[in-house]
């Protein structure tokens, strides 16, 4: 069956590993049949600054967002499946990338509303790492991270939990090769149909 997903990053270098996964991801999730959505937020120039306009509004989950809020809402509504490459920075979602769940994962739509509406999609959060996973686990941020991205974000907006994956490609300076591995290994994970 055939899938829609929404294939998220903001790595300013093109040249980046992170870039060349989300290529990757591209590739196969191309191959395979899915329709693919790539939203790459350093690209096309979104600002991840919270203006007045896309504030929430705690006693309004009707709220009318900004028009480009509203089509990234539209973007993410649309996905049966959203996977997040990214580089982890100071241990959390780049600021452009956080900006972007500030802005567009907004009450009313993702969470506060009546319905969940993104109670049927997968995510996949996909993180490049620069320690190897023992220093990253020690240090306790590997459950800090995941705890961040899985209950804080996903499963607050309705994401229940065994739609949702978080993996890391460790050592990310010296991986290489590795790091595909990583990735195709977790879009394994998202399963055949990407959708129950």
């Amino acid at each position: 069956m055939m899938a829609k997903v929404l294939l998220v990053t903001g790595h300013p270098r093109p040249d980046s590993l992170t870039s060349q996964l989300v290529r990757h991801a591209r590739e196969r999730l191309t191959a395979q049949g899915h329709a693919v959505d790539l939203l790459d937020l350093a690209a096309e120039g979104f600002d991840p600054r919270m203006t007045p306009a896309d504030e929430p509004d705690w006693a309004d989950p009707e709220k009318t967002y900004s028009p480009e809020v509203q089509e990234h809402m539209r973007r993410v509504a649309a996905a049966d499946a959203i996977v997040v490459v990214f580089p982890l920075w100071w241990f959390g979602l780049p600021a452009l990338l956080k900006g972007w769940i500030d802005r567009v994962w907004n009450h009313g739509f993702a969470y506060g509303g009546r319905d969940s509406l993104l109670d049927r999609t997968r995510v996949l959060w996909l993180g490049l790492v620069s320690y190897d996973r023992e220093q990253f686990a020690e240090l306790g941020w590997e459950e800090t991270v995941t705890r961040v991205l899985d209950r804080g974000i996903s499963q607050f907006c309705g994401i229940a939990p065994e739609r949702v994956a978080v993996r890391y490609v460790y050592d990310s300076l010296k991986v290489g090769e590795g790091a595909f591995a990583v990735l195709e290994s977790a879009l394994d994970e998202l399963g055949p149909g990407l959708r129950d």
